[in-house]
């Protein structure tokens, strides 16, 4: 099994530099039996438990390294005492800015510095693992292990996920093709069917075909499971009883006299629940350094709710002085849904913010000069300001940045007032995070409260009026004539309330991916809304994108490979 050296993974400057080159070229991490590169010594997990105080009796192993937590640990816990610290960051480029790289190496520097710490981060998504971006469990010194499996697979989450959604989707058309005792419409069915992969062609497909035996042709479409309702309920599910009355509220579909029909009235919530009953149960892992990592859901950030799970953050505060939590893409997505939707539903709230940056990234969004990307900064700043949170800026080095644009960074920084600190935990581990983690805890101090962006009273026009203002910069808000219908109705039903879940491009602050920076005088485009009842949330689509994402020309999955000893390569 041919490895790149652990002294160009881990070495100077230059051979980091070379390293990374060699990285991005062929797109490949090798891992073998669990090590990377044989310099990291796992524990096994049940020594990761017992150092954190998780006896054995709440434990169920999945091999040596990999674990789930039995929900029953909450009958011995206390309350919440743990300081929460949200991870986001500025506007990304396709490849990421490193955020679950530095939510891991920032949770490892903590620990090291003598604080009790945990990172609680997202299940990978097999789309990106397969598409362009790769996995998310990290990378070179700070990553979670055992690295593969965690992309691949991992505890069978997703499939019981994949698994519940498309049982209620098959027992919707069961039920017409029995003889549909509810009335349903055809043309009124709402629940797609999913799979975890990226694949465009299923994104509008005829099913039943092929005669009466095969149930009632009509149109249907598929989401990739992290835009799933079934995962946002999951992630958002405090309990058994919350998560199978939430699968109960699922609106499937309406009736020809208009009713709604819910996954309670096919009796669907209590198998639905036991394909999730594992599933709810938070995962346990390490990073490369032995800190614990708590890693559960896997919901998308621009198209879902974006951060882990409340049973994971809850379990968290709890047994932890800080917990390290990512959001994902930008403050105008993940960190925005964090504070609006799922402090909510969690009951908890951010002590501090770190905002993860990087040279290339503000670069990108200023037509390749620094400077010119700083307003994009500034609004993601300005952003976590406005909800009440102290933040600390986490500029991510790569090898070719630069100590000239490092500086200029830092003296814009504090021109501003804001605490900049640069990350090398990718190269260095903990020890690239140290200053980093010295920055959060004194923000930490910082007294905080946290502002929301709309009160849930409010209309859902004048909530997403106030999120494209305030979070975007927009101008206003323009809606299509079937958003505007789709919006009264949703409000006739009794939808109104609901805090309200935008989908759209991570690559803008606006609604338009080509729309880099800070843009100014542009409005958002609202094209449609619809409800996801069972996870308390109006989904609004602003924009082109898509709920089910399609392959690059050259996939990722064209460079992975196993070799006749069961060794895996090219999974980055």
């Amino acid at each position: 099994m041919k490895t790149l050296s652990p002294l160009c993974l881990f070495g100077d400057l230059v051979n980091t530099v070379n390293c990374q080159r060699a990285l991005l070229k062929s797109k490949r991490r090798e891992v073998q039996t669990g090590l990377i590169l044989g310099m990291i010594h796992m524990l096994p997990i049940t020594k990761v438990a017992e150092n954190v105080g998780i006896a054995d009796k709440y434990l169920e192993s999945y091999g040596k390294y990999m674990a789930k937590i039995d929900l029953a640990i909450h009958e011995e816990l206390g309350e919440r005492k743990g300081k929460l610290i949200l991870v986001t960051a500025t506007t990304p480029t396709p490849a990421g800015e490193g955020k679950t790289t530095n939510s891991i190496g920032l949770s490892m520097a903590m620990n090291a510095l003598g604080y009790k710490t945990v990172v609680t981060l997202r299940e990978p998504s097999l789309g990106p693992v397969f598409g362009v971006k790769g996995g998310a469990a990290g990378g070179g010194k700070s990553q979670v292990f055992p690295f593969e499996k965690i992309n691949l697979l991992f505890t069978s989450d997703f499939p019981a996920i994949s698994a519940a959604h498309n049982l209620l989707s098959a027992m919707i058309d069961n039920h017409i093709h029995q003889g549909n005792e509810l009335d349903i419409d055809v043309r009124r069915i709402y629940w797609p069917r999913t799979v975890d992969m990226n694949d465009r062609a299923l994104r509008n497909v005829v099913v039943g075909l092929g005669g009466r035996v095969n149930g009632f042709p009509r149109e249907d479409r598929f989401v990739i499971t992290a835009a799933s309702e079934i995962m946002a309920i999951l992630a958002l599910a405090t309990d058994y009883d919350d998560l199978k009355n939430r699968l109960g509220n699922i609106l499937v579909a309406r009736t020809r006299k208009l009713k709604e029909v819910h996954a309670r009235d096919l009796k669907a919530q209590g198998a639905m629940a036991v394909l999730l009953r594992d599933a709810l149960k938070p995962n346990l892992v390490q990073t490369s350094e032995g800190t614990p990592a708590i890693i559960h859901a896997g919901p998308f950030a621009n198209i879902a709710h974006g951060t882990n799970s409340v049973v994971a953050t809850d379990l968290a505060l709890r047994l932890f002085d800080y917990v390290v939590i990512e959001a994902g893409f930008g403050a105008d997505l993940g960190a925005e849904k964090f504070i609006n939707i799922v402090t909510r539903a969690g009951g908890f709230r951010p002590d501090a913010v770190v905002i993860v940056t990087s040279i290339r990234a503000l670069k990108n969004h200023g037509d390749g000069v620094l400077e010119n990307g700083f307003p994009n900064l500034e609004k993601h700043v300005e952003n976590i300001e406005n909800f009440g949170l102290p933040s600390v800026i986490a500029l991510n080095r790569f090898p070719g940045d630069t100590n000239k644009e490092i500086e200029q960074l830092r003296e814009f920084c504090v021109s501003r007032g804001w605490r900049m600190e640069v990350s090398e935990v990718f190269a260095k581990g903990s020890e690239g995070g140290k200053d980093l983690a010295t920055a959060v805890i004194e923000a930490l101090e910082k007294p905080s409260e946290i502002h929301y962006t709309y009160d849930l009273k409010d209309d859902l026009k004048t909530k997403i009026k106030k999120l494209a203002i305030q979070v975007y910069g927009a101008d206003g808000v323009t809606f299509s004539g079937s958003a505007k219908s789709e919006i009264r109705s949703l409000e006739k039903r009794g939808y109104g309330e609901l805090p309200i879940c935008v989908a759209k491009t991570q690559f803008s602050l606006s609604d338009n991916k080509r729309l880099k920076g800070r843009p100014t005088g542009f409005k958002v485009d609202v094209r449609g809304a619809a409800v996801s009842a069972g996870a308390g949330f109006v989904i609004v689509y602003m924009g082109d994108v898509m709920l089910m994402p399609g392959l690059p020309e050259t996939p990722a999955a064209v460079g992975m490979d196993i070799d006749s000893s069961g060794n895996i390569t090219g999974v980055f």
